[in-house]
Protein backbone atom coordinates (compact mmCIF):
# COMPACT_ATOMS: atom_id res chain seq x y z
CA UNK A 1 0.00 0.00 0.00
CA UNK A 2 1.46 3.46 -1.22
CA UNK A 3 1.72 6.11 1.54
CA UNK A 4 0.84 9.64 0.45
CA UNK A 5 1.65 12.94 2.43
CA UNK A 6 -1.37 15.57 1.84
CA UNK A 7 -0.18 18.80 2.41
CA UNK A 8 -3.34 20.89 2.82
CA UNK A 9 -4.69 23.19 5.43
CA UNK A 10 -8.30 23.23 3.53
CA UNK A 11 -9.57 20.75 5.99
CA UNK A 12 -12.86 20.21 4.15
CA UNK A 13 -10.76 19.56 1.18
CA UNK A 14 -8.36 17.49 3.16
CA UNK A 15 -11.48 15.42 4.20
CA UNK A 16 -13.01 14.46 0.81
CA UNK A 17 -9.25 13.97 -0.65
CA UNK A 18 -8.36 11.66 1.67
CA UNK A 19 -11.86 9.29 1.67
CA UNK A 20 -11.59 9.43 -2.40
CA UNK A 21 -7.32 8.48 -2.19
CA UNK A 22 -8.39 5.75 0.21
CA UNK A 23 -11.02 3.84 -2.12
CA UNK A 24 -7.63 2.91 -3.77
CA UNK A 25 -6.11 1.91 -0.95
CA UNK A 26 -3.90 4.20 -0.40
CA UNK A 27 -2.46 5.53 2.98
CA UNK A 28 -3.39 9.49 3.10
CA UNK A 29 -1.49 11.70 6.10
CA UNK A 30 -2.16 15.08 6.52
CA UNK A 31 0.05 17.73 8.37
CA UNK A 32 -1.27 19.50 11.99
CA UNK A 33 1.59 21.96 12.83
CA UNK A 34 2.55 23.76 9.08
CA UNK A 35 6.08 25.19 10.89
CA UNK A 36 6.63 21.15 11.24
CA UNK A 37 6.28 19.31 7.66
CA UNK A 38 9.45 18.43 7.32
CA UNK A 39 9.46 16.51 10.58
CA UNK A 40 6.24 15.40 9.42
CA UNK A 41 7.59 14.48 5.65
CA UNK A 42 10.45 12.67 7.34
CA UNK A 43 8.03 10.81 9.88
CA UNK A 44 5.95 9.50 7.45
CA UNK A 45 8.50 8.72 4.78
CA UNK A 46 5.62 8.79 2.01
CA UNK A 47 5.98 7.51 -1.68
CA UNK A 48 4.72 10.74 -2.74
CA UNK A 49 3.85 14.11 -1.96
CA UNK A 50 0.52 15.90 -2.22
CA UNK A 51 1.24 20.08 -1.29
CA UNK A 52 -1.07 22.99 -1.40
CA UNK A 53 0.79 26.49 -2.65
CA UNK A 54 -1.00 28.35 -0.36
CA UNK A 55 -0.18 27.19 3.39
CA UNK A 56 0.23 28.68 6.63
CA UNK A 57 3.57 29.84 7.69
CA UNK A 58 5.84 28.88 4.80
CA UNK A 59 4.22 28.03 1.29
CA UNK A 60 4.56 24.92 -0.84
CA UNK A 61 7.28 26.28 -2.79
CA UNK A 62 9.08 26.83 0.76
CA UNK A 63 8.51 23.01 1.69
CA UNK A 64 9.07 21.15 -1.84
CA UNK A 65 12.89 23.11 -1.37
CA UNK A 66 12.97 21.58 1.74
CA UNK A 67 11.74 18.07 0.69
CA UNK A 68 13.90 18.45 -2.07
CA UNK A 69 17.24 18.69 -0.28
CA UNK A 70 16.45 15.66 1.42
CA UNK A 71 14.57 12.98 -1.08
CA UNK A 72 13.51 12.96 -4.53
CA UNK A 73 9.96 11.55 -3.70
CA UNK A 74 7.39 12.67 -6.72
CA UNK A 75 5.84 15.97 -5.66
CA UNK A 76 2.34 16.73 -7.25
CA UNK A 77 1.47 20.90 -6.57
CA UNK A 78 -2.21 21.82 -6.44
CA UNK A 79 -3.22 25.67 -6.51
CA UNK A 80 -6.07 27.67 -6.78
CA UNK A 81 -3.76 30.49 -7.97
CA UNK A 82 -4.32 31.35 -11.82
CA UNK A 83 -0.64 32.58 -12.26
CA UNK A 84 1.47 30.46 -15.05
CA UNK A 85 4.20 31.15 -12.88
CA UNK A 86 3.36 29.08 -10.08
CA UNK A 87 3.59 26.13 -12.74
CA UNK A 88 6.78 27.19 -14.66
CA UNK A 89 8.33 27.66 -10.62
CA UNK A 90 6.63 24.11 -9.26
CA UNK A 91 8.32 22.55 -12.51
CA UNK A 92 11.60 24.26 -11.39
CA UNK A 93 11.87 22.95 -7.92
CA UNK A 94 11.35 19.68 -9.05
CA UNK A 95 7.91 18.79 -9.15
CA UNK A 96 6.43 16.21 -10.96
CA UNK A 97 2.90 17.45 -11.68
CA UNK A 98 0.71 20.59 -11.29
CA UNK A 99 -2.88 20.68 -10.82
CA UNK A 100 -5.16 23.83 -11.16
CA UNK A 101 -8.22 23.62 -8.45
CA UNK A 102 -10.64 23.17 -8.58
CA UNK A 103 -10.26 19.43 -10.34
CA UNK A 104 -11.99 16.59 -11.13
CA UNK A 105 -11.07 13.81 -8.65
CA UNK A 106 -10.34 10.84 -10.93
CA UNK A 107 -7.95 13.16 -12.70
CA UNK A 108 -6.08 13.96 -9.61
CA UNK A 109 -6.28 9.83 -9.05
CA UNK A 110 -5.10 8.90 -12.61
CA UNK A 111 -1.85 11.29 -12.47
CA UNK A 112 -1.02 10.01 -8.89
CA UNK A 113 -1.64 6.41 -10.82
CA UNK A 114 0.81 7.07 -13.23
CA UNK A 115 3.46 9.13 -11.39
CA UNK A 116 3.84 6.21 -9.34
CA UNK A 117 3.43 3.60 -12.16
CA UNK A 118 6.43 5.39 -14.06
CA UNK A 119 8.56 5.72 -10.45
CA UNK A 120 7.89 2.40 -8.55
CA UNK A 121 6.92 0.08 -11.72
CA UNK A 122 3.30 -0.05 -10.27
CA UNK A 123 0.80 -1.75 -12.44
CA UNK A 124 -2.41 0.34 -12.38
CA UNK A 125 -4.77 -1.78 -14.77
CA UNK A 126 -6.23 -3.65 -12.15
CA UNK A 127 -7.53 -0.13 -10.77
CA UNK A 128 -9.55 0.19 -14.00
CA UNK A 129 -8.53 3.52 -14.75
CA UNK A 130 -6.14 4.86 -17.61
CA UNK A 131 -4.29 7.80 -18.67
CA UNK A 132 -3.83 9.53 -21.71
CA UNK A 133 -3.47 13.02 -22.88
CA UNK A 134 -4.22 14.28 -19.56
CA UNK A 135 -7.40 12.46 -19.04
CA UNK A 136 -8.31 9.45 -16.86
CA UNK A 137 -10.13 6.74 -18.97
CA UNK A 138 -12.19 5.00 -16.51
CA UNK A 139 -12.88 2.02 -18.27
CA UNK A 140 -15.45 0.19 -15.43
CA UNK A 141 -17.66 2.93 -15.37
CA UNK A 142 -17.46 4.29 -19.07
CA UNK A 143 -15.83 7.52 -18.49
CA UNK A 144 -13.67 9.87 -19.93
CA UNK A 145 -12.37 12.74 -17.24
CA UNK A 146 -10.52 15.70 -17.61
CA UNK A 147 -9.98 19.26 -16.36
CA UNK A 148 -12.57 20.25 -18.48
CA UNK A 149 -15.24 17.90 -17.56
CA UNK A 150 -16.48 13.80 -17.77
CA UNK A 151 -18.26 12.63 -20.37
CA UNK A 152 -19.58 8.96 -20.59
CA UNK A 153 -19.21 6.75 -23.28
CA UNK A 154 -21.18 3.59 -24.75
CA UNK A 155 -19.66 0.33 -24.27
CA UNK A 156 -18.56 -0.18 -27.78
CA UNK A 157 -17.24 3.74 -28.19
CA UNK A 158 -15.16 2.47 -24.79
CA UNK A 159 -13.64 -0.62 -26.60
CA UNK A 160 -12.85 1.45 -29.74
CA UNK A 161 -11.22 4.09 -27.73
CA UNK A 162 -9.37 1.58 -25.17
CA UNK A 163 -8.19 -0.38 -28.33
CA UNK A 164 -6.48 2.61 -30.04
CA UNK A 165 -5.28 4.02 -26.87
CA UNK A 166 -3.51 1.10 -26.33
CA UNK A 167 -1.39 1.58 -29.46
CA UNK A 168 -1.57 5.24 -28.91
CA UNK A 169 0.52 7.18 -31.98
CA UNK A 170 0.01 4.68 -33.85
CA UNK A 171 -1.98 3.50 -36.87
CA UNK A 172 -4.80 1.13 -35.61
CA UNK A 173 -6.44 -0.19 -39.09
CA UNK A 174 -9.97 -0.43 -39.23
CA UNK A 175 -9.52 -3.92 -40.24
CA UNK A 176 -7.99 -4.75 -37.14
CA UNK A 177 -10.51 -2.88 -35.32
CA UNK A 178 -13.26 -4.60 -37.09
CA UNK A 179 -11.22 -7.94 -36.23
CA UNK A 180 -11.04 -7.36 -32.74
CA UNK A 181 -14.60 -6.38 -32.25
CA UNK A 182 -15.58 -9.74 -34.07
CA UNK A 183 -13.63 -11.58 -31.65
CA UNK A 184 -15.44 -9.22 -29.04
CA UNK A 185 -18.93 -10.53 -30.38
CA UNK A 186 -19.75 -7.09 -30.78
CA UNK A 187 -20.07 -5.88 -33.95
CA UNK A 188 -18.15 -6.22 -37.63
CA UNK A 189 -20.39 -3.77 -39.68
CA UNK A 190 -17.69 -1.07 -41.58
CA UNK A 191 -20.84 1.67 -41.53
CA UNK A 192 -20.83 0.74 -37.98
CA UNK A 193 -17.30 1.29 -37.34
CA UNK A 194 -17.16 4.47 -39.09
CA UNK A 195 -20.41 5.71 -36.84
CA UNK A 196 -19.14 4.60 -33.62
CA UNK A 197 -15.84 6.48 -34.25
CA UNK A 198 -17.30 9.69 -35.48
CA UNK A 199 -19.91 9.80 -32.59
CA UNK A 200 -16.75 9.09 -30.00
CA UNK A 201 -14.42 12.04 -31.41
CA UNK A 202 -18.22 13.95 -30.80
CA UNK A 203 -18.15 13.65 -27.12
CA UNK A 204 -14.15 14.11 -26.74
CA UNK A 205 -15.32 17.47 -28.26
CA UNK A 206 -17.33 18.02 -24.98
CA UNK A 207 -14.19 17.97 -22.98
CA UNK A 208 -11.76 19.21 -25.57
CA UNK A 209 -10.60 16.21 -27.29
CA UNK A 210 -12.20 16.68 -30.23
CA UNK A 211 -8.61 15.92 -31.89
CA UNK A 212 -7.41 13.07 -30.28
CA UNK A 213 -8.46 10.61 -32.65
CA UNK A 214 -7.97 11.11 -36.21
CA UNK A 215 -8.32 9.84 -39.25
CA UNK A 216 -5.24 8.24 -41.44
CA UNK A 217 -6.96 8.28 -45.20
CA UNK A 218 -6.83 4.46 -46.01
CA UNK A 219 -5.13 3.51 -43.20
CA UNK A 220 -7.21 3.99 -40.01
CA UNK A 221 -7.58 5.69 -37.10
CA UNK A 222 -4.34 7.27 -34.57
CA UNK A 223 -5.11 8.23 -30.82
CA UNK A 224 -2.39 10.61 -30.65
CA UNK A 225 -1.04 11.89 -27.22
CA UNK A 226 -2.06 15.91 -26.90
CA UNK A 227 0.20 18.26 -25.78
CA UNK A 228 -1.66 19.72 -21.90
CA UNK A 229 -1.50 23.68 -21.85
Amino acid sequence: MFKILLIEDDTSLFKEIKERLAQWSYEVYGVEDFQKVLNRFTNVNPDLVVIDIQLPKFDGFHWCRMIREHSSVPIIFLSSRDHPTDMVMSMNLGADDFIQKPFHFDVLIAKIQAILRRVYNYNTEVTGLKTWSGAAIDKERNRVTNDQGTIELTKNEMYILLLLVERKNKIVSREELINRLWDDQRFVSDNTLTVNVNRLRKRLAEIGMGEAIQTKVGQGYVAVEMERT
